[in-house]
């Protein structure tokens, strides 16, 4: 008979691939969809208040990322040390990806962002926003980084040491 108790790890464990694919499938959304709202590039122009007017970081992102996955980093970190073998390879790698997308954000994406949302309509906000934007690109490969590893390690939790 199957044990249908779920540990503590193992359900930090699916918390975190739930959270990272969500994250990841979000913030290509918001990039291809969301973010030529406020940024276009055609004729050079940010678009502040139509950032505002969306304002995700704090109607989405914080309910999805900001918070959740930046605990489920922290604990996962700390599940992934006592994990063994291949589980807490690939548990640890995803959870060390994660805490680099985790320090990105806070010290460059939301303050960017935040002051992005107040720019006038300039030069120097368009080339912010295009900064942002690029930039943008790494994180979802960080993200997506997280999720595969994330998901590795899940098809490790059951394989018990030896077998």
């Amino acid at each position: 008979m199957m044990n249908l108790k779920p540990s503590a790890a193992e359900l930090f464990l699916w918390l975190f691939v739930l959270n990272l694919g969500v994250s990841f499938g979000a913030g290509l959304y918001e990039h291809r969809i969301v973010l030529p709202r406020w940024l276009d590039t055609t004729n050079a122009h940010w678009l502040a208040e139509a950032a505002r007017q969306d304002d995700v970081g704090r109607r989405f992102w914080a309910f999805v990322s900001t918070g959740p996955l930046t605990l489920l980093t922290l604990a996962s970190l700390y599940f992934a040390t006592r994990a063994t073998g291949p589980l807490r390879f690939w548990w640890l790698g995803a959870a060390l990806v994660a805490l680099v997308d985790r320090l990105f954000t806070f010290s460059y994406f939301i303050p960017t962002m935040m002051r992005l949302m107040q720019a006038p309509d300039s030069p120097a906000s368009v080339e912010s926003a295009l900064l942002w934007a690029r930039l943008n690109h790494l994180r979802h490969l960080l993200v997506a980084g997280a999720w595969f590893s994330s998901l590795q390690a899940l098809s490790w939790l059951r394989v018990k040491p030896g077998q």
